[in-house]
């Protein structure tokens, strides 16, 4: 049996978002660097953050102060320091921060970087909302880099961020791309979503035969106020079951251990990918 031990951290505002996005990101690194080392500690493989785990989920408003919550990848600072904590701890790390491509063009992204400390590549999240209270396309530009899978150290890995997750076709072009553990960097509050929470990446992970990690931030963030967010974070086996998961509330890091052979003994019991028809779904490409 391969076995390969993920794991993801949720956490809290640090800091309030009356600080500058400079300010505020220092809080944030300096509060998650003690459970990365924690996670290299337990042995840990690849490990993921929640969406932009740097800043506030700023988008309830419309402010463009929060356009300088921006960084380079690979070349920004929270980049660079990740890179040294997977080197340090043999591990794979995914990094959702804010994008900047160039001034005025800014994405919802996630650096992945190899356990050797080398800079893979990136995912821009596809799909982006834009209804009260997530006013992302003000701060996102939608994504352009397609689905990649990254062939890591310990796993092929693929990520989805937030809002992709309510959108099937994504995750099954990460996984016909060759995906077995896919992770997706979230900010959702209490309502609608938190069923949705609970049924979305199970059944995606059992209709494409992979490992999916599910990441979501704790707490609430003044001045917006727009719900609580309810951490729940989570691993899911190819067969959709949850096999590991956190607390609602609480800064924490969750690890599970994933039998990787369980990806292959899965498809090769339902084959879904070799029942497909796609000469009948080209109605689905066509633009409404």
């Amino acid at each position: 049996m391969t076995t390969l031990k993920v794991g993801l951290i949720q956490m809290a505002l640090k800091g309030d978002t009356g600080m500058t996005p400079d300010q505020i990101r220092d809080r944030m690194l300096e509060a998650h660097l003690p459970y990365i080392d924690r996670a290299g500690q337990a042995g840990v493989q690849v490990l993921c953050f929640q969406e932009v785990f740097t800043q506030p989920y700023f988008c309830p408003s419309q402010d463009a102060k929060w356009y300088s919550a921006v960084e380079k990848i690979p070349d920004g600072h929270t980049t660079r320091l990740m890179q040294e904590y997977a080197k340090r701890h043999n591990m794979v790390i995914v990094v959702p921060i804010y994008e900047e491509d160039i001034t005025g063009v800014y994405y919802n992204c996630a650096a992945v970087i190899d356990a050797d400390g080398t800079y893979l590549g990136k995912y821009r999240k596809t799909h982006i909302p834009q209804v009260a209270g997530f006013w992302e396309k003000f701060f996102f530009k939608p994504g352009n880099s397609g689905y990649p899978v990254f062939q890591t150290a310990y796993c092929k890995l693929g990520v989805y961020i937030c809002y992709d997750r309510h959108f099937p076709e994504g995750w099954r072009a990460l996984a016909l791309n060759g995906a077995e553990y896919i992770v997706n960097p979230s900010a959702t509050v209490a309502g609608l979503s938190q069923y949705l929470w609970q049924l979305e990446q199970p059944a995606s992970a059992a209709a494409n035969g992979c490992y999916i990690g599910a990441i979501n931030r704790v707490g609430t963030e003044a001045p917006w106020n727009i719900g609580k967010f309810y951490g729940s974070s989570y691993v899911v086996n190819p067969r959709g079951q949850i096999i590991a998961q956190a607390s609602e509330d609480q800064d924490e890091l969750v690890i599970a251990d994933m039998d990787m052979e369980m990806v292959r003994e899965v498809r090769n019991t339902w084959q879904f990918f070799r029942d497909r028809r796609p000469d009948t779904y080209g109605p689905l490409t066509e633009a409404r």
